[in-house]
């Protein structure tokens, strides 16, 4: 999680030229305040963060704070806070309709649940901007959230709560941390059917991961209808990532957040807050692909040919003393099956599918065989 990653996007982002682009603007993060953050936290455990900020040699690994994970750092709570202020600095210019799109690729901290830190989380800046916007009188909101690791933070706030929908393709918990994110989880008591789950086989590549996501999300987005969607990208389902076991490219990647966009075009008048998320390899993965996701969201796609701009490679060299990655696709085939042709039970990522669609599709009225 080292600020590498958002130094990185960032100047692969303006060496691309996309922070010029006439219709996109650059706003600061603030640090978000204690009320806001128990808009999601509790404030016993806002409380911690600050004294463990204050004093990282006492840690409180009891509320995540000073683990292997979330190891104590000094001015971890205005660090972490100022992520929450730029998700919510997206939320605000959503609201507001000073724009249709809004990008914060410093968040997506899904980990973070109300009372806990976790899996490199303290803050959990996209429930925050969620909250925020039906405090604000957004009817419903989708999350969507294609980290490799389940969002299970994100779920966990709103698990009783049937304006939000939460949606996460991720590598199933067998395999890999936090170990949860079971297609039977899928919401509280009076939200049965808005905490939505696919948990994803070991190796599933782009074909099967975009199959998975489109014979999933769409239908049960017709069916909600959120007036805003709220995504996580995170690009740790890569398959150089060192964390994790999916094997998907920087070019499906893009493919996804393309898609994503155009959901929110169909269903919400374009109102889209798209965060970053996990992603750990810092120079060949996550620039790219967020960059790309920088690039959708201002409606300046960039191409998967296009070289990496020569300054942006040779601040890598000069500043890391790694070789950066010459173009900003992979040259792979993102060509997937729809699930109009049907179910295979011999496909394991099919079968992760279909039980991910006979738990929750009958809760919406929609048919789990057959769109």
């Amino acid at each position: 999680m080292s600020p590498t990653r958002l130094d990185l996007t960032a100047r692969l982002c303006r060496d691309l030229g996309l922070f010029g682009l006439p219709r996109v603007s650059v706003a600061e993060p603030y640090v978000a305040s204690d009320d806001e953050l128990a808009t999601v936290h509790t404030r016993e455990y806002v409380a911690a963060v600050r004294r463990v900020s204050a004093d990282p040699d006492r840690p409180e690994p009891e509320r995540g704070l000073g683990t292997e994970d979330d190891p104590a750092f000094a001015g971890m709570h205005e660090a972490s806070a100022r992520i929450v202020g730029g998700s919510l600095v997206a939320a605000e210019a959503i609201l507001e309709g000073s724009a249709v799109h809004a990008v914060n690729f410093a968040g997506g901290m899904h980990h973070a649940a109300a009372d806990r830190g976790s899996g490199f989380c303290i803050y959990n800046d996209a429930a925050a901007a969620i909250r925020r916007l039906l405090d604000r009188g957004v009817g419903r909101v989708l999350y969507v959230d294609v980290d490799a690791h389940h969002g299970d933070g994100t779920e966990r706030i709103f698990w009783d709560e049937p304006r939000v929908m939460t949606i996460s393709l991720h590598e199933s918990g067998l395999t890999l941390f936090p170990g949860t994110g079971f297609p039977s989880e899928v919401g509280g008591p009076g939200a049965e059917g808005t905490a939505v789950n696919v948990a994803l086989p070991a190796g599933t590549r782009d074909a099967g991961w975009l199959r998975a996501f489109h014979a999933v999300v769409p239908p049960l987005v017709e069916a909600f209808r959120p007036e805003v969607i709220v995504s996580q990208h995170g690009c740790d389902a890569h398959h150089l990532d060192p964390l994790t076991n999916l094997k998907v490219t920087v070019d499906a990647q893009r493919e996804l957040a393309l898609s994503v966009s155009a959901l929110a075009r169909r269903f919400c008048d374009g109102r889209w807050i798209a965060t970053g998320g996990g992603g750990y390899e810092v120079v060949q993965v996550v620039p790219r692909a967020w960059a790309h996701l920088v690039g959708i969201a201002a409606g300046h796609p960039v191409h998967l040919q296009t070289p990496t701009p020569q300054p942006w490679r040779d601040y890598v060299r000069e500043r890391y003393g790694k070789d950066a990655p010459t173009l900003m696709g992979e040259g792979a085939d993102t060509w997937w099956r729809s699930w109009e042709i049907g179910f295979n039970p011999n496909d394991p990522v099919d079968r992760a599918v279909m039980a991910t669609r006979k738990e929750v599709f009958p809760l919406h009225g929609l048919d789990p065989w057959f769109d």
